[in-house]
């Protein structure tokens, strides 16, 4: 697998690039931070990029009715349309992007962490919920994803991340392209990986690939894109990545030995039961795909869907799935 095309991600500023915090203080990710390299970042802090200073008073979300308002705690100000006006301008002349990695428990990017209060006045948030700025991309782009750097430390979130927008970015090159044999040429490539991810929404990707006579451009790319956007939604369920990792075994099993046949069930057996990250039993296989020349397989995305730089097996929980 190439890695050409580079994802274009949007990011909280404030997570190591500038010191815009409420405080003046500055975040640093290692995982953002090898991700440089890799991605198109491109960095936003609807706060200080509205014109509120650096540092600032704490913002408050503030329920007031059935309407939701952006307040300065300390002396009630309204900075709503403040936010507002930037964001909409921020998102306007926003062009392509494969996804977003922003600040977690932030009033303005909060994914479901932002706390929402009855007043300024001291006292606890009645309940969690989405920024002000998270809102307004999430309406923009229904189909974009969106983390945060917490979530990120899980690593079978992460993966689904990296995965999805490397997927995102090689298609966004085939569908600037306009060109058919490009985009089945990145069909190709993500077959198995498909496959992993969603057995419906990949044979129905497979039906506008491989349909010479329905083929047309102009509404191929339109409809590739709604599938594709659907199977990469969830991450693909253990069961379903075994699955594939079996289905390419069966390429090379009858050129191996009972004892490294067994190994392998052995090691998919420890996937199965979280103990070991999927890169464990997948780097297994693919050390036999490369031992047997097995072309095919080896342009599969799957077995590696991103840069392998990336691979941190770090988790925040206690099992990998």
């Amino acid at each position: 697998m190439t890695y050409d095309v580079k994802p274009i991600l949007v990011i909280s500023k404030c997570l190591g690039f500038d010191a815009c915090r409420y405080n003046g203080g500055i975040e640093n990710n290692s995982f953002i931070e090898n991700l440089k390299k890799y991605v198109e970042f491109i960095t936003v802090c609807p706060e200080s990029d509205s014109g509120l200073s650096t540092p600032r008073d704490i913002l408050r979300i503030v329920q007031k009715n059935d309407k939701l308002e952006i307040v300065v705690s300390k002396t009630g100000e309204d900075v709503t349309g403040k936010l507002c006006d930037f964001i909409e301008k921020f998102l306007t002349d926003l062009g392509d992007v494969d996804g977003f990695i922003l600040k977690n428990k932030s009033p303005t990017c909060g994914l479901k962490d932002a706390k929402i209060y009855t007043s300024v006045d001291k006292g606890a948030a009645i309940r969690r919920g989405k920024g002000i700025f998270v809102k307004k991309v999430s309406n923009k782009y229904p189909n974009i994803i969106i983390e945060d750097e917490g979530r990120l430390t899980n690593f079978k979130i992460r993966e689904h991340f990296l995965t999805r927008i490397f997927v995102l970015a090689n298609f966004r090159n085939a569908k600037k392209s306009n060109d058919k044999d490009m985009l089945r040429n990145f069909h190709l490539q993500n077959t198995l990986l498909f496959l992993a991810y969603s057995q419906k929404y990949s044979k129905l990707l497979d039906s506008l690939i491989y349909n010479d006579e329905s083929f047309n451009s102009n509404t191929v790319f339109i409809e590739y894109e709604k599938y594709l956007n659907k199977l990469l939604e969830r991450a693909p369920r253990y069961t379903s990545n075994i699955n594939v990792l079996l289905k390419s075994v069966d390429s090379f099993k009858d050129n191996i030995t009972q004892d490294e046949m067994q190994f392998i069930w052995n090691t998919i057996d420890k996937y199965k039961k979280g103990l070991v990250p999927f890169s464990v039993p997948l780097y297994l296989v693919k050390g036999y795909i490369v031992r047997f020349d097995l072309e095919y397989l080896l342009n599969q995305s799957f077995f590696m869907p991103y840069p392998e730089e990336l691979i941190h097996v770090s988790d925040s929980g206690k099992l990998i799935h």
